[in-house]
Parts: C-alpha cells; sequence; structure tokens
C-alpha cells in the first residue's frame, strides 16, 4: 500500500483500536446493480438516468441501490449486467439474480425478491474511491486478493460506509458486515455465510439490527458461542431516564438449530445486555474528514434473564 498507513483514517482508526461492533450501516432491502464506468459520489445522481431512475424508484419501494462491478474486469458497454435483489431480513434472507441486458431494462425490472435464487455465498468488498481513499487502496486489494483464491464469490461493490475500517465488506446472504479483514477472514466471513452462520471476527454487525442491537447480537455470541445467523432475535428498550441503552436478545429458531448442541441450549433463552457509548480520543471518519470525538458503542455487561 502506497503511503503511510496513518495519513489515512483506516490506519488512525487501527491504531486508536476503535470497536468494529455496531458500525454497520442499517438496511433490510437492497439492489446490486452491475455497473459501466466510473462510480459516482452517489448513486442517485449517477450520470446514467437508468441508474439513478432505478435507484428513486428503490428507494420509494424502501430498498437501497449499490453498484457493483466484478474484481479487475470492466464490462463493455453493451455487456449484459447482473442484477441482485436482497433481502437480509432474520429468518427471511434471500438472494434474487436478473441478467439484464443494459440499462433500459432497469426500468422494467421488479423489485421484488424474484429472479433466479443465487445459493451461495457472495462477498461485497467496498472500493468506492470517490468516497475514500482506503477503500481504493485496501479494498481493491482485499477483492483481488480473495478473488484469486477462488474460494468464494466476490464483487467490487460501492459505498458501505464505515471506510475507517477499509477493507469493509457486505456477506450475502446473512447481511453481516465486516471490517479490517484479509484475504482469509474475508473467505471465512462469506463462507459462514454459506452455512447461515456467523463469523464473529472482524464483524461490524448485522444490518438487520440498530447500532445498539448489532452490538448486543455480538456480545451475547460472544458470550455464548452461538453461530448461526438466525437464532437470535433482538429488541432494543430504550429507557430515556438512564444513560445506556438496555437491549434484550432472545434465542429463536428451534428448527434451524436444534441439532447444535450449543445453539440448542439457548432456544427460548434471554439476554439483557447493556450497551452505552465509549468516550475517546478524536479521529478522522474519513480520510478528507475533520476530527471527531470517538464514541464507539460498547456492550458493557451480558446478563442471562430467562431459561427455559
Amino acid at each position: 500500500m502506497a503511503g503511510d498507513p496513518l495519513e489515512r483514517c483506516s490506519g488512525v482508526a487501527r491504531l486508536l483500536a476503535e470497536p468494529l461492533p455496531g458500525t454497520a450501516p442499517v438496511a433490510q432491502r437492497l439492489v446490486f446493480v452491475e455497473s459501466v464506468g466510473a462510480w459516482p459520489r452517489s448513486v442517485d445522481r449517477h450520470p446514467d438516468p437508468a441508474i439513478a431512475g432505478l435507484a428513486a424508484r428503490a428507494a420509494d419501494a424502501g430498498r437501497k441501490v449499490l453498484l457493483i462491478r466484478r474484481p479487475g474486469r470492466r464490462l463493455a458497454p453493451d455487456a449484459p449486467r447482473t442484477v441482485l435483489i436482497a433481502d437480509v431480513a432474520p429468518g427471511a434472507a434471500r438472494v434474487g439474480r436478473f441478467l439484464v441486458d443494459g440499462p433500459a431494462d432497469l426500468s422494467a425490472l421488479p423489485l421484488d425478491t424474484g429472479g433466479e435464487p443465487v445459493t451461495h455465498p457472495s462477498l461485497l468488498v467496498c472500493t468506492h474511491g470517490t468516497r475514500d481513499v482506503c477503500c481504493a487502496v485496501e479494498g481493491r486489494a482485499l477483492a483481488a486478493a480473495v478473488a484469486e483464491t477462488g474460494q468464494v464469490d466476490v464483487w467490487e461493490c460501492s459505498h458501505l460506509g464505515g471506510h475507517r475500517f477499509a477493507p469493509t465488506a457486505l456477506v450475502l446472504p446473512t447481511g453481516y458486515l465486516y471490517g479490517r479483514l484479509d484475504p482469509a477472514s474475508a473467505v471465512a466471513a462469506a463462507k459462514a455465510a454459506g452455512a447461515g452462520e456467523v463469523e464473529t471476527a472482524h464483524c461490524r454487525g448485522r444490518m438487520a439490527w440498530t447500532a445498539a442491537g448489532q452490538v448486543a447480537e455480538l456480545a451475547v455470541r460472544e458470550h455464548t458461542g452461538l453461530r448461526d445467523a438466525d437464532a437470535l432475535s433482538v429488541t432494543e428498550v430504550s429507557m430515556s431516564t438512564e444513560p445506556f441503552t438496555r437491549v434484550v436478545v432472545s434465542g429463536v429458531g428451534a428448527e434451524r438449530i436444534e441439532a447444535r448442541t450449543v445453539g440448542a441450549q439457548t432456544v427460548g433463552a434471554q439476554w439483557e445486555v447493556r450497551v452505552e457509548e465509549q468516550r475517546g480520543p478524536a479521529r478522522p471518519l474519513s480520510c478528507a474528514g475533520t476530527l471527531e470525538r470517538c464514541a464507539p458503542l460498547v456492550a458493557t455487561a451480558v446478563r442471562s434473564v430467562t431459561r427455559t
């Protein structure tokens, strides 16, 4: 990597050991469009009116559009394009694939979870250099290295948020975000998603939950060793008179995890997790950003409250 890593936001965040949990963007319904040419800063301002129109239509349907491309490969303008429609809600995660002939077909693209079912896991690595240089430098290197292994389906992806945790990636179908990845940990995260499980190392959280919910869910997984992706449900309990958030995490999904020893023991269980802000030093949120006070959410207590 060129330059001094401490001149970039990701190097500073590593040095400060800024926690990863609770930093995933919140979304459950996504659209990924294979794109030709350079990515604009914002998808809804894409110079291709067909993609900008799709982004507007998707927003009205409660979906977020991101751009994708294969590592090291650029499509010809008239080449067919892949579109992935993904729902990452726990218990209902699924990905459908469409192949369109060109941008004109996007206006008729259905935005429900149709298309050819995608049964393998996918790793989508943020390489959006116009948003932050860390994603360009570290993300592209990671995507290329993972592609060379031939072990998982990998795409470069537009802005996922959290440049300072680069290289960062989303795994489908489960919808977990990861940061500070290397090729081995990226492959492990994708393979876990393919098995319906969670690799907790380097995990930023599940997009389905709020920031506090992401922190609490991962804290319970560390507490129990539970890996099944759909075995936990999160309920955030607002306590306005307390300087912290209480999150209730419940064990669910008996049919999926009854054969797993640890998982079977958690069905019907509940944990109460105390999530607090942890004040830290100032650091840049992005390479071009100003210094902002670091205040990550952390789990300060995990307490079992019921068990059946």
